[in-house]
C-alpha cells in the first residue's frame, strides 16, 4: 500500500499507522478513489451520517471505488464498549489494507490507540504518541474544551 503513491497531505489529519492501516478526518468526494489507488481495500467510517461535514452518499462512493465499506456511527459525546468492539471486529475480519476515518480523526485515533495497545500489544508510549499526533484528550479535558472529551478518556482507559 502506498508504494507508488505518496500519502495525501490534503486529507484532514491523515496519518499512516503502518503498512496496513491509515487514518484521517473527514473524506471528501473523490477521496475514496484516491485511497483505492493507494491500495486501500476497506474503509471504516466512525462518523455520523448527519454531521454537516460527512461525505454525502459515502456507501455509493466507496462502492464506485471498489472499496468494502463498514459504517460504525459513534456519537462523539457517547462512545461505548460496543462501538470499540465493533471496530475491533471490523479490523480483525481480514488483513487487507484499511483506512479508518471520522470527521477530525479524534474518534479513530483514540480507539486505535486502545486497539493497538490492548489487542496488538504495541508499547503504550508508542500507541499514545501516534494518537497524540492528532489530539491529546486529557489536555483538552483539563482546559474544559468543547466538545466534552471526558467520555473518550474513559473509553481509552478501559482494559
Amino acid at each position: 500500500m502506498g508504494e507508488t503513491m505518496a500519502d495525501p497531505e490534503d486529507i484532514r489529519n491523515f496519518l499512516r499507522i503502518d503498512a496496513r492501516i491509515t487514518t484521517s478526518g473527514r473524506l471528501q468526494s473523490g477521496d475514496p478513489a484516491r485511497l483505492a489507488d493507494m491500495g486501500v481495500r476497506h474503509v471504516i467510517n466512525l462518523a455520523l451520517d448527519s454531521h454537516p461535514e460527512a461525505l454525502p452518499d459515502a456507501q455509493k462512493e466507496m462502492a464506485a471505488a471498489g472499496l468494502r465499506y463498514t459504517h460504525i456511527p459513534i456519537p462523539f459525546d457517547a462512545p461505548t464498549q460496543a462501538h470499540y468492539a465493533a471496530l475491533v471486529e471490523a479490523l480483525e475480519r481480514d488483513d487487507e489494507p484499511v483506512h479508518i476515518h471520522c470527521i477530525m480523526n479524534w474518534r479513530v485515533s483514540a480507539l486505535l490507540y486502545r486497539y493497538r495497545r490492548d489487542v496488538l500489544g504495541i508499547e503504550e508510549a508508542q500507541a499514545r504518541a501516534d494518537m497524540e499526533r492528532i489530539w491529546k484528550p486529557e489536555e483538552m479535558a483539563a482546559r474544559g474544551s468543547e466538545p466534552d472529551v471526558s467520555p473518550w478518556i474513559s473509553i481509552i482507559a478501559a482494559p
